[in-house]
Formats: C-alpha cells, structure tokens, sequence
C-alpha cells in the first residue's frame, strides 16, 4: 500500500477555516478525514476531494465515539500525522448574564472536546515518535473584549493547556502550534454563535454594544478562510513550525496592543512588585 505523505484529523469541517483546511490538505496530496456533526454532511464532505476527503460523523462532546474514530483512522492507516482541533462556537454575553450550564456548554466544547482529542491522539504520535497538533484557537485567546468572556475564558484555557504541551513534547518530536485567527468570513459571527438566554439593559453599551458590531460584520469579516488555511499549513510544513500563528492584520494589532499594555502596566507597578520579598 502506498502510504500518503501525511494522515490528517479535522474536526469540524462542515464550513469556515475548518472546510478551508481539509481542501488544501487534501488537494495537496493528503488525506484527510473530517468531522461533522450531521450525518447527512458525511456524504458530501467525501466528495469534497474524492479518494481524499472522508467525513465522521462526531459530536466532539461525545468522547467515547471520538475514542472510536481516532482508532478507526489509527487501524485502518497505522498513524494520524497531524490533529486539528477546530471544532467550536462563540457564546456571547456579558459575564453577569451567562449562566453556569451555558458557561459548561462552552468550556465542553472549546475546551475539554480539545483535550479529550489531544489525549487520544498523543499515544499513537508517541509510537511513531512523530506528529503535530494544531490548536485553532483565536486572537481572544489572548485579548479579550466585553460580550466575549467565556469565550475568552476558553479560549485562554486551550492556549494555556497548550503551551504546556508543547514544552512536554518537544523532545517527542512532536509539534504544537496555536493558531490565532482575527475575524475570517465564517459563521461563527452568525449562524454558529449562540447568545446568553438572559440579558441585562445596564450591560448594553458595553457588551451589548460589542455583541451588536460582531453580528453586524458577519459575512463581511476580511479574513480569507482559503488564504488562513493555506498559512497554516504552510507554517505547519515548515522546518520550524511558529508555536503561534497570528492570521490577519487585525488579530495582529490587536495582540500587538495587549502586550504593549502589559509592558506599561509591568513598568508602572515595577516598584510594588519587586518589593514583596523577605529584607
């Protein structure tokens, strides 16, 4: 059997910078087996790329029916090269007006799925002492704004797990990269996103106000979902893959701001700071 240059694992495939992602892959000579959430998209997910697209039906909530697929992909080619963990959904809503199981939802999802597929894959690239993972995290993994908190909160969660990762596996020969979208043409500002059940007047000219402008530029986002996916993988392909990949102009000012905002804060406190040790 001709084995292809490299085995992918996509979740969440049905549209977006996920969907992106598996055409290029594929198109380029890999194969790719995607995860969609609705059976009736299997089919047509397998004609995406006919011989190289093959669509699983997932919820990635459902962590024994992952555990099921990955080795399913495992037994049938003998390795999986490259995870991405793409699968998610915005929960907008100021911090007061979410509530727990809406809080639970999210972090199940962008979260602990995110975890649950990582763990599930590391033995096998352990084994064949090769591999990388990509984890589509979002420029609110580091800055965060008003109406966006517990996606904040989640995505913060998934860079923190995996820097870490990336230190416990480097010397596996396995690589982690973080990818850091700004606002692509996708639906996770419209059809995807889901708004906290209650509201509150007083947050409207904050949260509110920022919920609003997101909805609004749905389907105008100047992100290119193909151009975002061919950087991936071209940075993924590379000799030293980047730990993080910031995609688009306003993702990059935008991180580029918060750490110049931490540095002001760290020199204005510096005093303070250096001065809670023993004499």
């Amino acid at each position: 059997m001709i084995i292809p240059s490299k085995i992918w694992f996509i979740t969440g495939v049905s549209g977006g910078l996920g969907r992106a992602l598996a055409r290029e892959a594929a198109e380029s000579g890999d194969i790719v087996f995607g995860t969609l959430r609705k059976p009736e998209q299997v089919e047509e997910f397998n004609q995406l790329v006919s011989g190289k697209t093959f669509g699983l039906e997932l919820d990635v909530n459902d962590h024994s029916r992952a555990d099921q697929l990955i080795t399913h992909v495992r037994d049938q080619f003998g390795r999986i090269d490259i995870l991405v963990n793409n699968a998610g959904y915005g929960l907008f809503g100021a911090i007061e007006e979410v509530s727990i199981e809406e809080a639970r939802q999210q972090m199940e999802t962008n979260f602990f799925s995110v975890l649950a597929l990582t763990q599930l894959v590391l033995p096998i690239m352990r084994n064949q002492e090769s591999g990388s993972i990509i984890q589509i995290s979002s420029m609110a993994g580091i800055r965060s704004n008003p109406g966006l908190g517990m996606y904040n909160a989640s995505k913060f969660a998934l860079e923190g797990f995996s820097e870490a990762l990336a230190l416990e596996t480097a010397e596996m020969n396995i690589r982690v990269m973080i990818v850091e979208p700004g606002p692509f043409r996708t639906d996770w500002a419209g059809s995807s996103a889901v708004r906290s059940q209650k509201i509150i007047n007083e947050y409207d000219s904050t949260a509110g106000e920022r919920i609003r402008m997101i909805n609004n530029y749905s389907g105008t986002q100047p992100g290119n979902p193909v151009k975002g996916a061919k950087a991936i993988i071209k940075a993924i392909k590379s000799d030293n893959p980047p730990l993080r990949l910031v995609l688009g102009k306003p993702a990059l000012d935008g991180i580029r701001e918060k750490l110049k905002s931490i540095e002001q804060n760290l020199s204005e406190w510096e005093a303070t700071t250096l001065n809670t040790s023993f004499d």
